[in-house]
């Protein structure tokens, strides 16, 4: 409650993940190294897959691969189109900290607009790869 609070206008950048997992840590430390140059127009938060509170969310956005980073702003699901397949959540990690903050700046400066999705900033050899896997219910 205190965080949604604070995200009037701002980018909430929601990690899902494990703290068990080395991808996980690996995003959290770039997370926590740029939280403060974000800190004007984002705030991040870490959510716990394994937690019963956000299984509906985990579902919801088919949340498979860890870490997983889901962005809104102003309680609205913000898109980002990386030329993946999935535009609802970037997988993995970031390689360094400038990528994390240019593409938060992004989606801030697209929200503002009024856009649900924008075009993420990073060449395509900077975002990660990953193969999504379809199953017939």
């Amino acid at each position: 409650d205190r965080i949604i609070n604070n995200t009037i206008d701002k980018v909430l950048v929601l990690r899902f993940g494990r703290l068990s997992d080395e991808n996980c840590l690996l995003l959290d430390d770039i997370l926590e190294k740029s939280a403060r140059d974000v800190s004007k127009f984002a705030t991040v938060a870490l959510v716990d897959v394994d937690s019963d509170q956000v299984q509906v969310y985990v579902n919801y956005f088919d949340i498979t691969l860890f870490p997983s980073t889901i962005f809104f702003f102003n309680a609205h699901h913000m898109k980002l189109d990386s030329g993946t397949a999935d535009h609802t959540k970037w997988v993995g990690k970031f390689h360094e900290k400038q990528d994390f903050i240019d593409v938060v700046e992004v989606i801030f400066r697209g929200a503002m607009k009024g856009k649900m999705i924008v075009h993420c900033p990073l060449p395509p050899e900077r975002i990660p790869k990953y193969q999504l896997l379809y199953k017939d219910v």
